[in-house]
């Protein structure tokens, strides 16, 4: 009986590995729509957001039966609210691909990125797809190590939201406004895709060790 319990519990975090490849594979499409103009990789980005969400609601369903069927005690029930919270942060990252792929969609037959903001922009966008591929590997063998190492690793993501801002505030701008607002948009949602690995690194730092990681300072 314990074994199979066990089993349920390896089970979500297998579930949330595979919506964080799905996740993964979302940001990559929405930034080549989004750096290609090309309508139908935003749609596909769009639709498939979808999945994204039905995967959420069986780890949601499967948490919530362990919770009322097994009532879980200390690290398997951090382990289950934690399962709990980080899904809901993977769905808002694939939310967050769609809102890259509706800005990519809304700009056709342009692009949306003049190409001065391409080179901060295209980096911002790899660094989030890398944090993303990261906490899949964090997530599939609970890895402290690895999810310590991607906190410490996001400043690179808050230097190019700022020089994104700078680039936006030169003198140099001229795009006009309504280019600066999908810049400024794009780079949030970049940067919250980020925020949201580090915060399941740390969610998962919390499940292996019953300890919050130090805020660095």
């Amino acid at each position: 009986m314990r074994d199979a319990y066990i089993d349920q519990l390896d089970a979500i975090f297998e579930d949330l590995a595979g919506i964080a490849r799905r996740v993964q594979v979302a940001v990559g499409q929405a930034t080549t729509a989004l750096m290609t103009g090309d309508s139908t990789i935003a749609e596909k980005v769009i639709s498939d957001d979808a999945a994204i969400d039905r995967a959420r609601e069986q780890v949601e369903e499967n948490a919530f039966s362990l919770l009322s069927l097994q009532q879980p005690v200390a690290r398997d029930l951090r382990t289950v609210v934690a399962a709990l919270r980080m899904v809901a942060e993977l769905e808002r990252m694939g939310d967050l691909s769609v809102h890259v792929a509706k800005v990519a969609r809304l700009r056709v037959p342009d692009v949306a990125v003049p190409e001065e903001a391409r080179p901060t922009m295209t980096r911002m966008a790899e660094v989030a797809e890398d944090m993303v591929s990261r906490v899949c590997d964090v997530i599939a063998g609970r890895d402290v190590e690895a999810a310590i190492a991607l906190g410490r690793d996001d400043e690179e993501m808050d230097q190019l939201r700022r020089t994104s801002f700078s680039e936006l505030l030169s003198d140099d701008w001229s795009h006009g406004v309504e280019a600066a607002v999908d810049i400024a948009l794009l780079g949030r949602y970049y940067e919250r895709i980020a925020d949201h690995a580090v915060s399941i690194a740390n969610r998962v730092i919390f499940v292996v060790t019953g300890h919050n990681p130090v805020p660095a300072a």
